[in-house]
């Protein structure tokens, strides 16, 4: 009925949480993202100009690529010693 005193059975583990995706690749994914779906309208209502939603699309896919590399090697760069050199990316 009331406390024992005895050690509580949860265990702390530490949480890991991801990194989060760095700002400037949210914007490019989300341009990316919207472009896929006026591609998708423009060709279902037999336009061809879909062609250009499908290019600026697939710029976008390519610049949240650059993004999220270019942060996880300004990471890794930080973490490294000051006399090594960084990871290629």
């Amino acid at each position: 009925m009331g406390d024992t005193g005895g050690v509580s059975s949860a265990r702390s583990v530490p949480r890991q949480e991801p990194t989060p995706m760095p700002r400037l690749a949210v914007y490019p994914l989300i341009v990316c993202v919207l472009a896929v779906a006026a591609a998708v309208v423009s060709f279902v209502q037999g336009n061809w100009l879909g062609i250009v939603w499908v290019l600026l699309a697939g710029l976008a896919s390519n610049m949240t690529w650059y993004y999220v590399k270019r942060d996880k090697a300004a990471k890794a760069a930080e973490g490294a010693p000051a006399g090594g050199a960084a990871k290629p990316v």
